[in-house]
Parts: structure tokens; C-alpha cells; sequence
């Protein structure tokens, strides 16, 4: 099925609270969502320093994993989106909060907030799925809309890593075995060199204080006007929080191999027997529920789950 827009393709992916879930980060369950949001909330929440009295924005909060998590830690969340349906379930999710708000997206831009309404923003597996143009605007919005002083979280997919050129030749090999008739799927993974990355941040008018590039994601967290002290700061303290921050070689190792499964280059058999070496480990129960709900969704490829 061919879509015409970003809208048109998360619209089609929410269309039940199930495959929503699935659509965000793969999620079998709302059980699952709740670890992986867990998981990446403490990851945001340190990259920016959250703070009881900030003012946050997720850009392309889909179901709410992450502000599900987070909007009890600020003094006001938003959420914002450009399906109407991912929002309609995260209000759901969040409907037990009461300083959360959500904005339906129309174009590539954050009319419903003020010039410096917000002190803190943040956006994780979104970018990697838009046009360059569209990724250079949002962060020209939020350069807008977070007040000077505040801090921004952003990823991408990282060309220059191993793992994510591997990911981006998948894709690359799967578009070139195409009959090529119909446009390049229209929220296709994206990605960026460190660099480049950091271009479209400096030339949306923030301090970039940090970029953690050693594993598949390119991850920044810049300033809006920073001082030389602020700056200073920041650089200590994100160099001494780089481990809470940047995802580890393991989820790197964990996230190659769920891609040649995917791509059907390795039986999961393969993989939870690597998870089951690393049971105690964090990253374990972000990538278990997945492999484990593949194979079963596709037993003639693998046969039927064991165990």
C-alpha cells in the first residue's frame, strides 16, 4: 500500500491501540511499553536534567510511551502529532494525568505553542522518519518555542556507525529488488553522519553540549542560548552522564541482530539465546517481547516457537 503522508502512514500503523503499540517501538503489550518507556523516559530525563517545574514538549509523542513516564516529573507536558489516531491513544494512556495536553500536527510546524512556552523538549524515533526538510523546520520550531536557557534532546539513525550503514544497505538492497514503480515509502528510515546532524542544530540556532555516536543513533543534546558558564556545566555534566545517556554497545549488538532477523538473515533462535546470556542486563527485556512475538507472528519462516 502506497501512502501520500506522514499522517496517512501513522494513521494506517495506529489503527488499533494494538498495533499502535507495535508501531512505536515494537511493543507487544502494554506491559512491554511501559519497560521500554521506562527505559528511554531515564535516558531523556537525564540528557536534559528534568526538573519539576519544566515545561516539556515531545515531538511525535505517538502513544504517549515516553510522556507517559515523564509527565509526572514536570510541571506541564505536551504531547504533539501528526496522527490524530497515535493521539487519540495516548490520551487514553495519560487520561490519569492532569497537566498534560495534546496537539494534532497539520504541517511541518508547532503553531500551537507560543514563542518561548516551553523549557525543555525532546523527540526519539521520529526524525529518522521524516524528509531532511521536515527535520530541519521542527528543529527550527523548537528553537522557537523552548526559551532561552533550555535544553533540547533529539535522535537519528547514524550513517557513520557500522550497524546503522548495515541497516541503511538492508534498505538500500530491499528498494533495488523492488519492481521500483512506486515512490520510496513516504516515513522510510532516514539517517544522518554526526556532522550533519549537528549542522541542521547549530544552523536551527542551538549550542549542540553533547553528541554520543558510538552505537547506531546519532544523540544530541543542545542549548538555546547558552552562556560560556552554562555551557561549561553542561559539558561536565553530560561527559559524567554519558553512560545513562548513550545507548550501550549491547543494545547496539541486540538491535543488529533484531534487524537480520527482520531481514532474514538469522533465526531468532539465535538472538534469545544471546538474550538469555545477558538476562540480568537492562537492555534484555527491551528486545526479548519482540523477538519472541516475530517468530510466533511467522512460523512459516521459522517454524514454531520453542519452549
Amino acid at each position: 500500500m502506497e501512502f501520500e503522508s506522514y499522517k496517512q502512514f501513522w494513521n494506517h500503523q495506529a489503527a488499533t491501540p494494538e498495533s499502535a503499540l507495535a508501531a512505536v517501538d515494537g511493543s507487544a503489550s502494554e506491559e512491554v511499553v511501559r519497560i521500554t518507556g521506562r527505559f528511554t523516559a531515564r535516558q531523556v530525563a537525564t540528557a536534559i536534567e528534568l526538573n519539576g517545574d519544566d515545561r516539556l514538549l515531545e515531538l511525535g509523542c505517538g502513544v504517549g510511551r515516553i510522556g507517559r513516564e515523564l509527565a509526572p516529573h514536570c510541571a506541564h507536558w505536551t504531547g504533539v502529532d501528526i496522527s490524530d489516531k497515535m493521539i487519540s491513544h495516548a490520551r487514553e494512556r495519560l487520561g490519569h494525568l492532569d497537566n498534560t495536553a495534546f496537539h494534532q500536527l497539520s504541517r511541518t510546524a508547532l503553531d500551537s505553542l507560543d514563542d518561548g512556552s516551553l523549557t525543555k523538549a525532546y523527540s526519539v524515533a521520529v526524525l529518522c522518519h521524516m524528509d531532511k526538510e521536515d527535520l530541519y523546520l521542527y528543529l527550527k520550531e523548537l528553537h522557537r518555542t523552548v526559551r532561552p536557557g533550555g535544553l533540547i534532546y533529539i535522535e537519528t539513525w547514524n550513517l557513520a556507525h557500522p550497524i546503522g550503514w548495515k541497516r541503511w544497505e538492508y534498505e538500500v538492497n530491499h528498494w533495488n529488488r523492488s519492481d521500483q514503480k512506486l515512490r520510496k515509502d513516504v516515513a522510510r528510515n532516514q539517517f544522518c553522519t554526526p556532522d550533519e546532524f549537528e549542522l541542521y542544530v547549530r544552523q536551527a540556532g542551538f549550542t549542540p553540549l553533547a553528541t554520543y555516536s558510538g552505537s547506531p543513533w546519532v544523540q544530541v543534546i543542545a542549548g538555546h542560548s547558552p552562556d560560556e558558564e552554562a555551557v561549561a556545566r553542561q559539558h561536565r555534566r553530560l561527559a559524567e552522564q554519558a553512560s545513562a545517556i548513550a545507548y550501550s554497545p549491547l543494545f547496539g549488538r541486540l538491535f543488529e541482530q533484531t534487524v537480520d532477523v527482520i531481514f532474514g538473515v538469522l533465526h531468532p533462535r539465535k538472538v534469545l539465546e544471546f538474550l538469555d546470556q545477558h538476562g540480568d542486563q537492562p537492555e534484555t527485556p527491551l528486545f526479548r517481547p519482540f523477538i519472541e512475538t516475530l517468530w510466533r507472528k511467522n512460523p512459516q519462516l521459522w517454524g514454531d516457537i520453542e519452549g
